[in-house]
Protein backbone atom coordinates (compact mmCIF):
# COMPACT_ATOMS: atom_id res chain seq x y z
CA UNK A 1 0.00 0.00 0.00
CA UNK A 2 1.04 3.51 -0.85
CA UNK A 3 -1.46 5.44 1.21
CA UNK A 4 0.10 7.20 4.18
CA UNK A 5 -0.89 9.81 6.81
CA UNK A 6 -0.09 13.31 5.43
CA UNK A 7 -0.81 14.42 9.42
CA UNK A 8 2.09 12.12 10.67
CA UNK A 9 5.05 12.67 7.05
CA UNK A 10 7.99 14.57 8.10
CA UNK A 11 9.38 17.00 5.93
CA UNK A 12 12.58 19.21 5.98
CA UNK A 13 11.75 23.12 6.32
CA UNK A 14 13.59 26.32 5.98
CA UNK A 15 16.08 27.46 3.82
CA UNK A 16 19.34 25.65 2.16
CA UNK A 17 22.87 27.43 2.72
CA UNK A 18 26.44 26.11 3.18
CA UNK A 19 25.65 22.09 2.94
CA UNK A 20 23.02 22.90 5.41
CA UNK A 21 19.14 23.86 6.70
CA UNK A 22 19.35 27.14 7.79
CA UNK A 23 16.84 29.36 9.50
CA UNK A 24 14.47 32.35 8.48
CA UNK A 25 15.35 35.50 9.22
CA UNK A 26 12.16 37.11 8.59
CA UNK A 27 8.41 36.77 7.78
CA UNK A 28 6.70 33.51 7.15
CA UNK A 29 3.98 32.42 5.22
CA UNK A 30 1.22 29.67 5.56
CA UNK A 31 1.29 26.50 3.63
CA UNK A 32 -1.57 24.31 2.14
CA UNK A 33 -2.09 21.05 1.39
CA UNK A 34 -4.20 21.38 -2.06
CA UNK A 35 -5.85 18.22 -1.35
CA UNK A 36 -7.85 19.30 1.84
CA UNK A 37 -6.72 23.19 1.94
CA UNK A 38 -5.26 22.28 4.98
CA UNK A 39 -2.23 24.46 6.58
CA UNK A 40 0.66 22.01 6.90
CA UNK A 41 3.69 24.28 7.71
CA UNK A 42 4.71 27.80 7.82
CA UNK A 43 7.34 28.64 5.31
CA UNK A 44 10.55 31.10 6.09
CA UNK A 45 10.81 34.21 3.53
CA UNK A 46 13.88 34.89 2.87
CA UNK A 47 15.06 38.16 2.42
CA UNK A 48 17.36 40.35 0.10
CA UNK A 49 20.11 39.83 2.97
CA UNK A 50 19.39 36.41 3.45
CA UNK A 51 19.81 35.76 -0.42
CA UNK A 52 22.89 37.87 -0.18
CA UNK A 53 24.28 35.36 2.28
CA UNK A 54 23.36 32.29 -0.30
CA UNK A 55 24.62 33.44 -3.02
CA UNK A 56 27.75 34.69 -1.23
CA UNK A 57 28.49 31.53 -0.14
CA UNK A 58 27.84 30.01 -3.47
CA UNK A 59 30.38 32.15 -5.12
CA UNK A 60 32.90 30.89 -2.16
CA UNK A 61 32.19 27.26 -2.79
CA UNK A 62 32.12 27.90 -7.00
CA UNK A 63 35.55 29.56 -5.97
CA UNK A 64 37.38 27.40 -3.20
CA UNK A 65 35.91 23.90 -4.50
CA UNK A 66 37.04 21.98 -7.45
CA UNK A 67 33.69 21.82 -8.63
CA UNK A 68 34.24 23.69 -12.15
CA UNK A 69 38.35 23.49 -12.23
CA UNK A 70 38.76 19.54 -11.39
CA UNK A 71 37.78 16.79 -14.09
CA UNK A 72 34.32 16.82 -15.40
CA UNK A 73 34.51 13.34 -14.64
CA UNK A 74 34.64 14.00 -11.28
CA UNK A 75 31.45 16.02 -10.87
CA UNK A 76 29.88 12.94 -13.19
CA UNK A 77 30.34 10.73 -10.66
CA UNK A 78 28.87 12.48 -7.63
CA UNK A 79 25.71 13.64 -9.81
CA UNK A 80 25.29 10.00 -10.79
CA UNK A 81 25.37 9.07 -6.89
CA UNK A 82 23.17 11.65 -6.25
CA UNK A 83 20.67 9.99 -8.53
CA UNK A 84 21.11 6.55 -7.02
CA UNK A 85 20.27 8.57 -3.41
CA UNK A 86 17.56 9.44 -5.19
CA UNK A 87 16.10 6.02 -6.16
CA UNK A 88 17.54 5.12 -2.43
CA UNK A 89 15.26 7.10 -1.12
CA UNK A 90 11.92 7.24 -3.52
CA UNK A 91 9.47 6.54 -1.09
CA UNK A 92 10.53 9.06 1.53
CA UNK A 93 11.06 11.74 -1.38
CA UNK A 94 7.75 10.55 -2.91
CA UNK A 95 5.53 11.41 0.36
CA UNK A 96 7.46 14.77 0.88
CA UNK A 97 6.23 15.14 -2.99
CA UNK A 98 2.33 13.85 -2.46
CA UNK A 99 1.98 15.60 1.06
CA UNK A 100 1.18 19.09 -0.15
CA UNK A 101 1.84 19.40 -3.82
CA UNK A 102 -0.77 18.34 -6.70
CA UNK A 103 0.61 14.87 -8.04
CA UNK A 104 -0.74 11.90 -6.48
CA UNK A 105 2.01 9.47 -4.71
CA UNK A 106 1.57 7.06 -7.29
CA UNK A 107 2.40 9.45 -10.15
CA UNK A 108 5.77 10.02 -8.26
CA UNK A 109 6.73 6.89 -7.62
CA UNK A 110 6.61 5.49 -10.92
CA UNK A 111 7.30 8.90 -12.95
CA UNK A 112 8.52 11.77 -11.26
CA UNK A 113 11.81 9.90 -9.31
CA UNK A 114 12.98 7.67 -12.04
CA UNK A 115 12.61 10.77 -14.42
CA UNK A 116 14.47 13.04 -12.09
CA UNK A 117 16.99 10.02 -11.29
CA UNK A 118 17.73 9.69 -15.05
CA UNK A 119 17.71 13.15 -15.88
CA UNK A 120 20.66 13.57 -13.40
CA UNK A 121 22.47 11.15 -15.07
CA UNK A 122 22.13 12.39 -18.27
CA UNK A 123 23.14 15.83 -17.80
CA UNK A 124 26.06 14.02 -15.85
CA UNK A 125 27.20 12.55 -18.97
CA UNK A 126 27.12 16.01 -20.33
CA UNK A 127 29.97 16.97 -18.00
CA UNK A 128 32.93 15.96 -20.05
CA UNK A 129 31.71 16.10 -23.46
CA UNK A 130 30.21 19.48 -24.00
CA UNK A 131 33.15 22.51 -23.13
CA UNK A 132 34.12 23.38 -27.04
CA UNK A 133 35.10 23.62 -30.28
CA UNK A 134 38.81 24.37 -32.12
CA UNK A 135 37.83 26.08 -35.09
CA UNK A 136 38.68 25.98 -38.53
CA UNK A 137 41.77 28.70 -38.78
CA UNK A 138 44.94 29.20 -41.31
CA UNK A 139 47.42 26.64 -40.44
CA UNK A 140 49.52 28.82 -38.73
CA UNK A 141 46.88 29.85 -36.17
CA UNK A 142 45.11 28.27 -33.66
CA UNK A 143 41.70 28.72 -33.07
CA UNK A 144 39.59 27.86 -29.87
CA UNK A 145 35.77 28.29 -28.56
CA UNK A 146 36.38 27.60 -24.39
CA UNK A 147 33.00 26.97 -22.66
CA UNK A 148 33.09 28.44 -18.91
CA UNK A 149 30.55 28.32 -16.22
CA UNK A 150 28.97 31.31 -15.39
CA UNK A 151 29.93 31.09 -11.82
CA UNK A 152 26.21 30.84 -9.65
CA UNK A 153 23.70 30.42 -11.58
CA UNK A 154 19.90 31.22 -9.91
CA UNK A 155 16.99 28.47 -10.61
CA UNK A 156 13.21 29.28 -10.38
CA UNK A 157 11.12 26.16 -10.37
CA UNK A 158 7.43 26.24 -10.93
CA UNK A 159 4.99 24.10 -8.16
CA UNK A 160 3.36 21.99 -11.01
CA UNK A 161 5.83 19.54 -10.91
CA UNK A 162 8.25 20.10 -8.10
CA UNK A 163 11.14 17.38 -8.03
CA UNK A 164 11.41 16.89 -11.73
CA UNK A 165 11.42 20.79 -12.30
CA UNK A 166 13.99 21.27 -10.12
CA UNK A 167 16.13 18.69 -11.64
CA UNK A 168 15.87 20.08 -14.80
CA UNK A 169 17.15 23.55 -14.13
CA UNK A 170 19.60 22.13 -11.54
CA UNK A 171 21.53 19.19 -14.01
CA UNK A 172 22.55 21.02 -16.76
CA UNK A 173 23.70 23.80 -14.39
CA UNK A 174 25.77 21.75 -11.99
CA UNK A 175 27.32 19.44 -15.16
CA UNK A 176 28.33 22.62 -16.81
CA UNK A 177 30.28 23.51 -13.41
CA UNK A 178 27.96 26.21 -12.09
CA UNK A 179 27.42 26.28 -8.46
CA UNK A 180 22.85 27.03 -8.38
CA UNK A 181 20.62 28.99 -5.60
CA UNK A 182 17.56 27.47 -6.20
CA UNK A 183 13.80 28.84 -5.73
CA UNK A 184 11.62 26.48 -5.31
CA UNK A 185 7.58 27.46 -4.93
CA UNK A 186 6.40 28.57 -2.47
CA UNK A 187 3.40 25.84 -2.34
CA UNK A 188 5.59 23.25 -3.18
CA UNK A 189 8.33 23.92 -1.26
CA UNK A 190 10.08 20.74 0.83
CA UNK A 191 11.10 18.27 -1.29
CA UNK A 192 13.84 20.13 -3.18
CA UNK A 193 15.06 20.44 0.85
CA UNK A 194 15.62 16.74 0.79
CA UNK A 195 16.93 16.44 -2.61
CA UNK A 196 19.54 19.03 -1.02
CA UNK A 197 20.45 17.14 1.78
CA UNK A 198 20.79 13.89 -0.69
CA UNK A 199 23.46 16.53 -2.82
CA UNK A 200 25.75 16.37 0.46
CA UNK A 201 25.52 12.91 1.25
CA UNK A 202 26.32 12.17 -2.66
CA UNK A 203 29.55 14.15 -1.79
CA UNK A 204 28.71 17.06 -3.87
CA UNK A 205 30.78 20.33 -1.93
CA UNK A 206 28.91 22.30 0.61
CA UNK A 207 27.65 25.56 -1.05
CA UNK A 208 27.50 24.20 -4.88
CA UNK A 209 23.77 24.17 -4.37
CA UNK A 210 21.73 26.02 -1.92
CA UNK A 211 18.01 26.62 -1.74
CA UNK A 212 16.15 29.54 -0.91
CA UNK A 213 12.44 30.07 0.07
CA UNK A 214 9.99 32.78 -0.46
CA UNK A 215 7.72 34.72 -3.08
CA UNK A 216 8.60 35.84 -6.15
CA UNK A 217 7.90 39.31 -4.94
CA UNK A 218 10.60 39.34 -2.37
CA UNK A 219 12.46 36.33 -2.25
CA UNK A 220 13.29 35.78 -6.46
CA UNK A 221 12.81 39.55 -7.00
CA UNK A 222 16.37 39.72 -4.61
CA UNK A 223 17.76 36.73 -6.42
CA UNK A 224 17.16 37.75 -10.26
CA UNK A 225 18.89 41.17 -9.07
CA UNK A 226 21.74 39.68 -6.95
CA UNK A 227 24.70 40.76 -8.73
CA UNK A 228 27.34 37.70 -7.94
CA UNK A 229 24.43 35.64 -9.94
CA UNK A 230 25.53 35.32 -13.61
CA UNK A 231 22.70 33.62 -14.92
CA UNK A 232 19.23 32.96 -14.24
CA UNK A 233 16.65 29.72 -15.24
CA UNK A 234 13.04 30.26 -14.71
CA UNK A 235 9.90 28.16 -15.34
CA UNK A 236 6.33 30.00 -14.95
CA UNK A 237 4.15 32.46 -16.34
CA UNK A 238 4.26 34.78 -18.97
CA UNK A 239 4.19 37.67 -17.03
CA UNK A 240 6.62 36.54 -13.99
CA UNK A 241 9.09 35.68 -17.06
CA UNK A 242 8.69 39.33 -18.47
CA UNK A 243 9.02 40.56 -14.51
CA UNK A 244 12.81 38.38 -14.41
CA UNK A 245 13.56 39.82 -17.74
CA UNK A 246 12.77 43.54 -16.42
CA UNK A 247 14.83 42.96 -13.25
CA UNK A 248 18.28 41.26 -15.02
CA UNK A 249 18.08 44.62 -17.57
CA UNK A 250 17.54 46.72 -14.51
CA UNK A 251 20.44 45.00 -12.38
CA UNK A 252 23.45 44.17 -15.06
CA UNK A 253 22.32 42.44 -18.19
CA UNK A 254 22.44 38.41 -17.16
CA UNK A 255 21.62 35.79 -19.72
CA UNK A 256 17.97 34.04 -19.10
CA UNK A 257 16.54 30.50 -19.80
CA UNK A 258 12.43 30.92 -19.85
CA UNK A 259 9.84 27.95 -20.04
CA UNK A 260 6.77 30.25 -19.98
CA UNK A 261 2.90 30.05 -20.83
CA UNK A 262 1.46 27.62 -23.22
CA UNK A 263 -1.69 27.86 -24.94
CA UNK A 264 -1.06 24.19 -27.21
CA UNK A 265 -2.69 23.09 -30.26
CA UNK A 266 -4.03 19.54 -31.19
CA UNK A 267 -4.50 19.12 -34.75
CA UNK A 268 -6.54 15.95 -35.48
CA UNK A 269 -7.31 15.07 -39.33
CA UNK A 270 -9.64 12.81 -40.10
CA UNK A 271 -7.26 10.24 -41.63
CA UNK A 272 -5.53 9.26 -38.22
CA UNK A 273 -4.87 5.98 -38.00
CA UNK A 274 -6.15 4.74 -34.86
CA UNK A 275 -8.65 7.08 -33.04
CA UNK A 276 -8.67 5.47 -29.68
CA UNK A 277 -4.83 6.11 -29.66
CA UNK A 278 -5.89 10.06 -30.65
CA UNK A 279 -8.31 9.91 -27.38
CA UNK A 280 -6.08 8.73 -24.88
CA UNK A 281 -3.31 10.82 -26.12
CA UNK A 282 -5.69 14.11 -25.69
CA UNK A 283 -7.22 13.05 -22.41
CA UNK A 284 -3.73 12.80 -21.00
CA UNK A 285 -2.65 16.15 -22.25
CA UNK A 286 -5.48 17.59 -20.57
CA UNK A 287 -6.05 15.24 -17.73
CA UNK A 288 -2.87 14.49 -16.74
CA UNK A 289 -1.97 16.77 -13.30
CA UNK A 290 -5.13 18.09 -13.80
CA UNK A 291 -4.07 20.08 -16.45
CA UNK A 292 -1.71 21.93 -14.58
CA UNK A 293 1.11 21.46 -17.18
CA UNK A 294 3.03 23.82 -19.32
CA UNK A 295 2.72 22.13 -22.46
CA UNK A 296 -1.02 20.86 -21.85
CA UNK A 297 -2.78 20.08 -25.37
CA UNK A 298 -5.66 22.60 -24.41
CA UNK A 299 -7.11 23.14 -27.69
CA UNK A 300 -8.55 20.46 -29.83
CA UNK A 301 -8.89 21.07 -33.52
CA UNK A 302 -10.27 18.37 -35.22
CA UNK A 303 -11.81 17.66 -38.73
CA UNK A 304 -15.40 18.13 -38.48
CA UNK A 305 -16.02 14.51 -39.71
CA UNK A 306 -14.25 12.55 -36.85
CA UNK A 307 -15.55 15.44 -34.52
CA UNK A 308 -18.50 13.83 -32.76
CA UNK A 309 -16.71 10.60 -32.42
CA UNK A 310 -13.47 11.61 -30.88
CA UNK A 311 -15.45 13.62 -28.27
CA UNK A 312 -17.43 10.71 -27.30
CA UNK A 313 -14.40 8.63 -26.91
CA UNK A 314 -12.28 11.32 -24.87
CA UNK A 315 -15.94 11.75 -22.29
CA UNK A 316 -15.46 7.79 -21.98
CA UNK A 317 -11.96 8.56 -20.37
CA UNK A 318 -12.58 11.68 -18.59
CA UNK A 319 -15.33 10.12 -17.25
CA UNK A 320 -12.88 7.38 -15.81
CA UNK A 321 -10.70 9.58 -13.57
CA UNK A 322 -10.36 8.90 -9.70
CA UNK A 323 -10.31 12.33 -7.64
CA UNK A 324 -9.14 12.16 -4.24
CA UNK A 325 -6.10 12.67 -2.03
CA UNK A 326 -2.68 12.83 -3.56
CA UNK A 327 -2.01 10.71 -0.09
CA UNK A 328 -4.24 7.61 -1.65
CA UNK A 329 -3.27 4.82 -3.73
CA UNK A 330 -5.93 4.73 -5.57
CA UNK A 331 -6.19 8.58 -6.79
CA UNK A 332 -5.83 8.92 -10.11
CA UNK A 333 -6.71 12.81 -10.82
CA UNK A 334 -4.80 15.58 -8.73
CA UNK A 335 -6.05 18.31 -7.42
CA UNK A 336 -5.90 22.02 -8.24
CA UNK A 337 -2.97 23.56 -6.71
CA UNK A 338 -5.02 26.26 -4.71
CA UNK A 339 -8.89 27.69 -4.38
CA UNK A 340 -7.59 30.74 -5.77
CA UNK A 341 -6.87 29.15 -9.04
CA UNK A 342 -9.78 27.01 -9.25
CA UNK A 343 -11.58 30.40 -8.88
CA UNK A 344 -9.47 31.42 -11.79
CA UNK A 345 -10.03 28.66 -13.47
CA UNK A 346 -14.34 28.69 -13.25
CA UNK A 347 -14.02 32.38 -14.04
CA UNK A 348 -12.57 31.67 -17.34
CA UNK A 349 -15.05 28.68 -18.07
CA UNK A 350 -18.30 30.60 -17.11
CA UNK A 351 -17.45 33.73 -18.90
CA UNK A 352 -16.85 31.60 -22.14
CA UNK A 353 -20.24 30.06 -21.07
CA UNK A 354 -21.62 33.42 -21.04
CA UNK A 355 -20.00 34.39 -24.41
CA UNK A 356 -21.81 31.34 -26.01
CA UNK A 357 -19.92 28.38 -25.52
CA UNK A 358 -21.16 25.02 -24.28
CA UNK A 359 -19.99 22.66 -21.98
CA UNK A 360 -19.52 19.25 -23.83
CA UNK A 361 -18.58 17.76 -20.46
CA UNK A 362 -17.98 19.43 -16.93
CA UNK A 363 -18.01 23.11 -16.37
CA UNK A 364 -18.02 22.86 -12.49
CA UNK A 365 -16.02 22.20 -9.26
CA UNK A 366 -16.21 18.82 -7.65
CA UNK A 367 -17.22 18.79 -4.44
CA UNK A 368 -15.53 15.80 -2.47
CA UNK A 369 -16.54 16.90 0.79
CA UNK A 370 -12.88 16.83 2.27
CA UNK A 371 -12.09 20.67 1.62
CA UNK A 372 -9.73 20.45 -1.43
CA UNK A 373 -10.07 22.00 -4.90
CA UNK A 374 -11.25 20.22 -7.56
CA UNK A 375 -12.23 20.94 -10.67
CA UNK A 376 -14.03 18.72 -13.70
CA UNK A 377 -12.63 17.57 -16.61
CA UNK A 378 -14.57 20.26 -18.55
CA UNK A 379 -14.64 20.09 -22.76
CA UNK A 380 -15.81 23.14 -24.46
CA UNK A 381 -17.71 23.28 -27.94
CA UNK A 382 -18.90 25.78 -30.16
CA UNK A 383 -16.12 28.45 -29.00
CA UNK A 384 -14.31 30.93 -31.55
CA UNK A 385 -11.04 31.83 -31.26
CA UNK A 386 -11.55 35.30 -29.46
CA UNK A 387 -13.57 33.78 -26.34
CA UNK A 388 -11.51 33.85 -23.16
CA UNK A 389 -11.41 29.96 -22.84
CA UNK A 390 -9.54 29.52 -26.20
CA UNK A 391 -7.67 32.80 -25.85
CA UNK A 392 -5.98 32.08 -22.10
CA UNK A 393 -3.81 29.82 -20.70
CA UNK A 394 -5.70 28.39 -18.08
CA UNK A 395 -3.81 25.73 -16.41
CA UNK A 396 -6.57 23.37 -15.23
CA UNK A 397 -8.52 20.25 -17.35
CA UNK A 398 -10.47 22.29 -19.72
CA UNK A 399 -10.04 21.43 -23.30
CA UNK A 400 -11.89 23.88 -26.36
CA UNK A 401 -13.23 22.04 -29.58
CA UNK A 402 -13.11 24.05 -32.65
CA UNK A 403 -13.61 21.82 -36.16
CA UNK A 404 -12.28 22.59 -39.16
CA UNK A 405 -12.60 21.15 -43.12
CA UNK A 406 -9.86 21.30 -44.74
CA UNK A 407 -5.62 21.59 -43.95
CA UNK A 408 -5.65 25.12 -44.48
CA UNK A 409 -8.51 26.10 -41.91
CA UNK A 410 -6.85 23.52 -39.53
CA UNK A 411 -3.55 25.28 -39.81
CA UNK A 412 -5.31 28.90 -39.44
CA UNK A 413 -6.86 27.96 -36.34
CA UNK A 414 -4.01 26.14 -34.36
CA UNK A 415 -2.14 29.57 -34.55
CA UNK A 416 -1.76 31.55 -32.01
CA UNK A 417 -1.38 35.36 -31.25
CA UNK A 418 1.31 35.25 -28.60
CA UNK A 419 2.45 31.49 -27.78
CA UNK A 420 3.62 28.94 -29.12
CA UNK A 421 5.43 26.25 -26.56
CA UNK A 422 4.17 22.77 -27.92
CA UNK A 423 1.60 21.38 -30.53
CA UNK A 424 0.30 17.73 -31.83
CA UNK A 425 -0.40 16.73 -34.98
CA UNK A 426 -2.38 13.42 -35.47
CA UNK A 427 -2.85 11.92 -39.32
CA UNK A 428 -1.75 9.21 -41.62
CA UNK A 429 0.01 11.63 -44.17
CA UNK A 430 3.38 11.98 -43.58
CA UNK A 431 3.88 15.27 -46.15
CA UNK A 432 0.45 16.48 -44.60
CA UNK A 433 1.79 16.14 -41.19
CA UNK A 434 5.50 17.69 -42.17
CA UNK A 435 3.60 20.76 -43.94
CA UNK A 436 1.65 21.07 -40.31
CA UNK A 437 5.64 20.97 -38.51
CA UNK A 438 6.92 23.43 -40.79
CA UNK A 439 3.48 25.82 -40.68
CA UNK A 440 3.14 25.75 -36.77
CA UNK A 441 4.78 28.17 -34.67
CA UNK A 442 6.20 26.30 -31.86
CA UNK A 443 9.01 25.20 -29.51
CA UNK A 444 8.01 21.09 -30.02
CA UNK A 445 5.64 19.66 -32.61
CA UNK A 446 5.01 16.24 -31.52
CA UNK A 447 3.55 14.00 -34.33
CA UNK A 448 1.15 11.06 -33.85
CA UNK A 449 1.84 11.52 -29.84
CA UNK A 450 2.01 14.05 -27.49
CA UNK A 451 3.99 14.85 -24.53
CA UNK A 452 7.73 14.34 -23.33
CA UNK A 453 9.07 11.21 -23.12
CA UNK A 454 12.56 10.48 -20.80
CA UNK A 455 14.81 11.29 -24.58
CA UNK A 456 16.48 14.08 -21.90
CA UNK A 457 18.18 14.80 -25.87
CA UNK A 458 15.32 16.52 -26.94
CA UNK A 459 14.70 20.18 -26.19
CA UNK A 460 12.22 21.76 -24.78
CA UNK A 461 11.77 25.51 -24.43
CA UNK A 462 8.65 27.40 -26.54
CA UNK A 463 8.52 30.48 -29.12
CA UNK A 464 7.11 34.11 -28.46
CA UNK A 465 5.65 34.80 -25.55
CA UNK A 466 6.44 31.12 -24.15
CA UNK A 467 9.64 31.75 -23.80
CA UNK A 468 13.51 31.66 -24.77
CA UNK A 469 16.05 29.10 -24.91
CA UNK A 470 15.80 25.81 -23.71
CA UNK A 471 15.72 23.09 -20.96
CA UNK A 472 17.07 19.67 -21.60
CA UNK A 473 19.05 18.31 -24.20
CA UNK A 474 22.78 19.29 -24.96
CA UNK A 475 21.60 22.91 -25.40
CA UNK A 476 20.37 23.07 -21.77
CA UNK A 477 24.02 22.60 -21.03
CA UNK A 478 25.63 25.32 -23.33
CA UNK A 479 22.84 27.58 -22.31
CA UNK A 480 24.90 27.11 -18.60
CA UNK A 481 28.13 27.91 -20.24
CA UNK A 482 29.49 31.36 -21.79
CA UNK A 483 31.96 30.51 -24.83
CA UNK A 484 35.42 32.66 -24.80
CA UNK A 485 37.14 32.72 -28.69
CA UNK A 486 40.61 32.45 -28.57
CA UNK A 487 43.17 32.58 -31.50
CA UNK A 488 46.79 31.68 -31.11
CA UNK A 489 49.48 33.08 -33.58
CA UNK A 490 52.23 30.86 -33.72
CA UNK A 491 53.14 31.77 -37.50
CA UNK A 492 57.09 32.29 -36.93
Amino acid sequence: MLDFDPNQTPFPNGHFIGGQLVNGDGDALEVRRPSDGQIYAELPIASAALVDRAVSNAQAAFQRSDWATGAPRARARIMRRWADLIETHSGELARIEALGSTRPVKDVLAVDIPYAADCLRFFAECADKLGGDVAATRSDQLGLVIGEPYGVVATIAPWNFPITQAVTKIGPALAAGNAVVLKPSEMTPFSALRLAQLAIEAGMPAGIFNIVQGTGSVTGDALCRHPGVGKISFTGSTRTGAAIMTASAESGIKPVTLELGGKSPQLVFADAADLDKVARSIAQSILGNAGQVCIAGSRLIVQRKVQAELLERISQLAQAIRPGPTWAEATSYSPIISAPQMNRIDSIVQNTLGQGGEAFIGGQRLELGAGGAFYAPTVLIGVTSEMEAVREEIFGPVLTVQAFDDEAEGLALAAHPCYGLAAGVYTADLSRALRAVRSIKAGTVWVNRYGRTADYVIPTGGFHSSGIGKDLGRQAVEANMRFKSVLVDFSA
